[in-house]
């Protein structure tokens, strides 16, 4: 995939308008109330006799701040042969605030590879909102392969720069351009290899989904209750699959279609950031600072050319890093996940135009989660890890070839700095076992998902394709700019969410939410 499905938290505070709930009709499912999670007996029910040693663990606690408390347990290294070693999955857990929770509420925030060790410690009240912060003992975690637990590694700090920042050396492309990228793309995916112990054919998607059941049963809890969002829509969807009799309270919020390919996803994510990038140059139009002029086909041209000026001489940093045209595009993509964002990326592209670099990388340094040179975590190896496991490169020439043409239509600013021709699972070590099929967890309870219609990096598309897939879908959508939909203030998602994870309120499926 082209970008990452991150929840990125928004640069400045959160301040966006509420609006009323209306039209907001529910069903009660009874028998939804989860177990609660004081219990310390894991729950190792119906598990085969070789994977008792692990579902069969006592998690030992310890405080890790004011409120939380950390935690590692021992998962199997490859869930098909549990005898072939071991990773660590490392978790975190704030405590109901009330004192008495319904039970544990996991949360995810994306990818595949973002932090919800970080996430929770970080950001509790943007993660999952005052309400089921009072409510539930809210755990967040690392999968396997990222962060604090164990963790693909692949460069240190100098190399990831000269990697992600590099300007290739041959015209954007032409046949040496892409043997040069792909080239540099091998280097880094040998470097993953290389340096993380082996553990690449086991990051994906499906082993991360058993070890989130893992979880559930050495915390307690008979059922697992979950708040994914993002790519963490996908692990979710995933779980009910393959647990669906074990599914709780489930909310997947800017889901991800299982069943599309990875150019599908490329292809449909360079017309969504095009979308959302449209939506912002009208918005910024209207604003007095803004650098573009004339109608929003007019800003858009002059986009155009300022990204083909920044390709063919790039901007010199003060810290010697050249801004070009790849680095200015994540620069944007960084600020289209929230329309909160909207003002630094307008800073941004003004100060581009007079030849200052800085913004530019301030927002992309954001987006790789880059701080004074150094990267605050394994994000970026770990996105392209799960990727090339979970996505086959299956496209025919004749495919790529209408996909390009797809976004040269339908992106055009975007489309030539967007290209399905080089792609570094091309490079890979190890092939892709992930499987594209929809998913129907027969069986399972409510599912919530929700969409939000100008959503650049999960389309809206995906999420009513989800839903309907689902056996137990119940899609939720919210009209408006930007990623996600709960806790972003819109009042209509933030109330059936709550109720539904409080008291198991279902809302009506086909809910509608104006912004």
């Amino acid at each position: 995939m082209r970008t990452r499905n991150r929840l990125l938290a928004v640069i400045a505070g959160l301040a966006v308008a509420s609006v009323a709930l209306t039209g907001c009709l529910f069903s009660i499912i009874p028998d939804a109330s989860p177990r609660p999670s004081s219990s310390a007996t894991p729950d190792t029910a119906g598990i085969a006799a070789d994977l008792l040693p692990f579902y069969g663990q006592t998690v030992t606690w310890s405080s890790c701040g004011s409120a939380d408390e950390c935690a590692k347990i021992t998962a199997p290294l490859d869930w098909e042969h549990p005898g072939k070693g071991d990773v660590k999955l490392a978790l975190i857990r704030h405590r109901a605030t009330n004192g008495s929770a319904l039970g544990s509420l996991l949360v995810n925030p994306g990818g595949p590879g973002a932090s919800g060790i970080s996430l929770v410690r970080d950001s509790l009240d943007f993660a999952v909102g005052g309400t089921l912060a009072k409510e539930y003992d809210v755990v967040g975690f690392d999968p396997r392969g990222v962060g604090a637990s164990t963790a693909v590694t692949c460069y240190d700090a100098k190399q990831m720069d000269a990697y992600l920042f590099a300007i290739p050396q041959n015209p954007r492309g032409s046949a040496a351009w892409k043997s040069e990228v792909l080239a540099s793309g091998k280097k880094f995916a040998d470097a993953c290899q290389a340096n993380s112990d082996g553990i690449l054919p086991y990051v994906t998607t499906d082993f991360a989904a058993r070890d989130m059941d893992l979880m559930r049963a050495v915390l307690g809890d008979k059922k697992l209750n979950y708040l994914g969002y993002s790519y963490g829509t996908f692990l979710g969807a995933t779980y009910a699959k393959l647990y669906p009799t074990r599914v709780g309270r489930f909310v997947l919020d800017g889901a991800i279609d299982p069943s599309v390919s990875g150019l599908d996803v490329s292809t449909t994510q360079g017309v969504g950031f095009e979308s959302a990038l449209r939506a912002y140059m009208a918005s910024c139009l209207k604003q007095k600072d803004c650098p573009f002029s004339g109608t929003v086909d007019d800003g858009m041209a002059d986009l155009g050319t300022l990204l083909a000026s920044v390709d063919r001489t790039p901007l010199r940093n003060s810290d010697g890093r050249r801004l070009g045209a790849d680095s200015l595009v994540t620069a944007i993509v960084a600020a289209l996940y929230s329309q909160d964002s909207w003002p630094y990326l307008t800073q941004a592209l003004a100060a581009t135009l007079k030849g200052n670099a800085g913004p530019a990388f301030q927002l992309a340094d954001f987006y790789y989660n880059r701080t004074d040179g150094k990267y605050e975590d394994n994000s970026y190896e770990a996105f392209n890890a799960y990727n090339c496991m979970d996505y086959p490169d299956d496209a025919t020439r004749a495919q790529k070839d209408a996909a390009n043409a797809e976004l040269k239509a339908k992106a055009p600013v975007i489309a030539p700095y967007w290209s399905s021709d080089v792609n570094i699972c091309d490079v890979w070590p190890v092939k892709a076992t992930g499987v594209r099929e929809k998913i129907a967890a027969d069986g399972a309870g409510p599912i919530l998902v929700i969409g939000t219609t100008n959503d650049p990096a999960t389309p809206y598309s995906w999420a009513v394709s989800l839903a309907d897939q689902l056996s137990s879908g119940v899609l939720i959508t919210r009209v408006g700019e930007g990623h996600t939909g709960f806790n972003k203030g819109n009042t209509c998602v933030d109330d059936a969410v709550n109720q539904y994870f409080t008291s198991g309120t279902v809302p009506k499926d086909g809910l509608r939410c104006a912004g």
